[in-house]
């Protein structure tokens, strides 16, 4: 599909419509997918889709118009834009990364618990001699891996679409090239492929909430002129090959759901992630010092590969991860949805299949 102008948009972001901004980023190619009304997580599955486990590449829903399993149902088709947004305006608007061919740098303002300096910058030790008094976010460290490698920071580059988020975060946009690599998404906290503390990398396997979007909590708004996503930089293709990002740029083929009875599965999908929530309810006991962002994300990570194989549904995933967070860190709810959300999505990326029999 054509892409309009690099510097247009849906309007002025204080008056373009959920409608308005869907078409404008279904225009530019973008596959989009709708959200729920004031939330920046995806609509609803249908009931169907909620009770009965099942991989988003064989769902009767797709071919019948409905947006079930979020970023799986996005489109550029204008018919289904009518049908979606034109009957149900307030539904929010994601983009699906990954088919839209963009990297999307998710800059996390939240005050949280600095790690070891040697976690800050996975694959980068950093020396004594460097003074991090006053680190305390994502800005923080793209700032620094930016100035060791002698570039200008993301957060700071107007040549680029950047976002600004409710909470004080920022979304800074960029493209890869149509024949050029494309790249998994991942979590700034994650022990396996990461940029930068902090810093999340929305691509293939996720999704980005667009600009003019309204939640509860806020408006995403655009920051300074630009418009349109630029080139990927040279600088951050070569880091994130360096941190393991890499995918084939092919989109990714979910084997289909094993035959016979699901029962035995979701028994065992369960009992894969039944430890891992363990683990962060064990949380509550210390109110610092106990890795929670980590065991958090490892566990919404984990749920991600089983809601893409089938084994789980969305809406159970989050209430059992919702429901671990809480009991461990009760006055932290924002910011355990940021990790959940963000690691379900790059989890969805590597689907778990069970081999053999329970």
């Amino acid at each position: 599909m054509p892409r309009q102008s690099e510097t247009s948009g849906p309007r002025s972001t204080g008056t373009a419509s959920p409608y308005d901004v869907a078409r404008w980023c279904a225009g530019n190619g973008w596959p989009v997918h709708p959200l729920a009304p004031g939330r920046k997580t995806p609509a609803a599955n249908c009931p169907a889709c909620r009770d009965e486990p099942h991989s988003p590449q064989d769902c009767p829903c797709h071919p019948a118009g409905r947006w079930c399993h979020s970023f799986h149902a996005a489109t550029t088709n204008p018919a289904l834009l009518d049908a979606w947004w034109g009957r149900h305006p307030t539904l929010g608007v994601g983009v699906s990364c990954g088919v839209a061919g963009l990297v999307v740098l998710d800059i996390d303002a939240h005050s949280a618990e600095v790690p070891d300096r040697n976690r800050l910058l996975p694959g980068i030790p950093i020396h004594e001699s460097v003074n991090l008094a006053g680190l305390a976010s994502g800005f923080d460290t793209l700032a620094l891996l930016a100035a060791l490698r002698r570039r200008q920071s993301p957060a700071d580059d107007d040549s680029t679409l950047r976002v600004r988020t409710p909470s004080g975060g920022l979304h800074v946009w960029y493209r890869t090239p149509p024949e050029g690599p494309r790249y998994r998404s991942s979590v700034g906290s994650s022990p396996k492929a990461a940029l930068a503390w902090q810093v999340d990398v929305r691509s293939t396997g996720g999704y980005i909430v667009t600009p003019a979007t309204r939640t509860s909590a806020g408006t995403y708004s655009p920051v300074g002129a630009a418009r349109f996503p630029a080139v990927l930089p040279d600088w951050l293709a070569t880091e994130l090959q360096r941190t393991g990002h890499p995918v084939d740029h092919r989109p990714a083929q979910v084997p289909s759901p094993r035959p016979g009875p699901l029962r035995p599965a979701r028994q065992r999908a369960h009992q894969l992630l039944e430890p891992l929530l363990d683990q962060v309810k064990d949380c509550a006991l210390a109110p610092e010092g106990t890795a929670f962002t980590e065991k958090l994300n490892r566990a919404a990570y984990t749920a991600g590969g089983l809601i893409a194989s089938g084994h789980l549904t969305d809406s159970q995933a989050r209430d059992l991860l919702t429901a671990a967070a809480d009991a461990a860190r009760p006055h932290r709810s924002r910011h355990s949805l940021a990790v959940i959300t963000s690691a379900l999505s790059a989890g969805a990326s590597r689907p778990l299949h069970f081999k053999g029999r329970p």
